[in-house]
């Protein structure tokens, strides 16, 4: 589909790099542009016992790219840059304001030199305010947005371990890509295109946020265990761990059997979703007691044959082997 799309790629970690390698994934001839040592990304998540050469990371995120070394830093590097951008279709850098003008890379500058070229940045905090020069990286959208304190559990916050931020900041960017093509198609000229991982992180609390706006809860974290709905949390087996979430009443009554509690359908406490939420602890408490007696492959087929939402919590290891992962 992005066939004949030119994209310079200036990122570093995860939301510049990955928002190019989406687009390069789908056709598009991005030149990942980098200092002469390499970035300081190259090496994160090292491969070799000797914690060498590049890394996990930069593996991941710079598939189906070439690349280029050249020192922005140096002036005579200005001249290989402008030719560069004058012949760009798209230019993505996750950096601050300041950050790109030192690089040359400011939507004002591009623009006067390619008016078709799109320019994606992306920042921690967002391109105005305050903090709009002050980098940040996946957690500061986790610990702003909310999503922090309603992971932890017992008032102890705690972050995801997967960046989630930063890589939702990425595709939303490879989104405002093809909707700005789709654009200069009509008008012919480019668009800068701003995504922040604050703005990011609250767009997906925003639920959360919404309702602390009308009602006020003050909400605070349950560990695996939903706060909108029950059983919805993560239950230990005789030989691992398992996942189960539901949703509604037919979900709700066919998991009461399935765990010998049929009473609890007719139980006031548990009456709707937001009731079986606030009294999630008794459920969760019965549905342990029924795995706890069973093997992770039993309550698994159990639950499958009742379709009921669940899957195994499985190691990095156990993924990598997993046929459904693998396919």
């Amino acid at each position: 589909m992005l066939a004949g799309i030119r994209v310079l790629d200036f990122g570093q970690y995860i939301a510049g790099p990955y928002c190019a390698a989406l687009l390069a994934d789908f056709g598009a001839e991005v030149l990942r542009v980098e200092r002469p040592e390499g970035n300081v990304d190259r090496s994160v998540v090292p491969l070799t016992p000797e914690e060498s050469g590049d890394g996990a990371l930069y593996h991941a995120l710079n598939r189906n790219k070439s690349s280029l070394a050249l020192d922005l830093r140096r002036r005579e590097a200005r001249p290989v840059l402008d030719r560069l951008l004058a012949r760009a279709d798209v230019v993505v850098a996750n950096a601050p304001p300041l950050g790109l003008k030192a690089l040359g890379l400011e939507w004002s500058r591009l623009h006067a030199l390619n008016s078709k070229a799109i320019l994606v940045t992306c920042t921690a905090y967002g391109a105005r305010g305050e903090r709009r020069n002050v980098p940040g990286f996946d957690g500061v959208g986790q610990a702003m947005s909310g999503a922090m304190h309603m992971t932890g559990t017992d008032g102890e916050p705690r972050k995801a371990f997967a960046n989630y931020v930063d890589f939702s900041t990425a595709a939303l960017s490879a989104f405002g890509v093809m909707l700005a093509l789709r654009r200069r198609e009509t008008t012919g000229e480019g668009t800068h295109v701003e995504a922040s991982l604050l703005h990011t992180a609250v767009a997906m609390t925003a639920t959360t946020l919404i309702e602390e706006q009308v009602r006020r809860p003050g909400r605070a974290g349950t560990g695996n265990r939903s706060q909108l709905g029950a059983p919805a949390d993560a239950f230990r087996t005789r030989d691992g761990w398992i996942l189960v979430q539901t949703v509604g009443e037919e979900m709700f009554a066919r998991i009461a059997r399935l765990v010998g509690q049929p009473g609890w359908t007719s139980d006031p406490r548990f009456a709707s979703d937001t009731a079986r939420g606030r009294h999630g602890a008794e459920i969760s408490a019965g549905v342990q007691a029924w795995c706890r007696e069973r093997t992770s492959a039993e309550c698994l087929a159990a639950l499958d044959a009742a379709e009921l939402p669940a899957a195994p919590v499985l190691t990095p290891r156990e993924t990598l082997e997993h046929p459904l992962a693998a396919s």
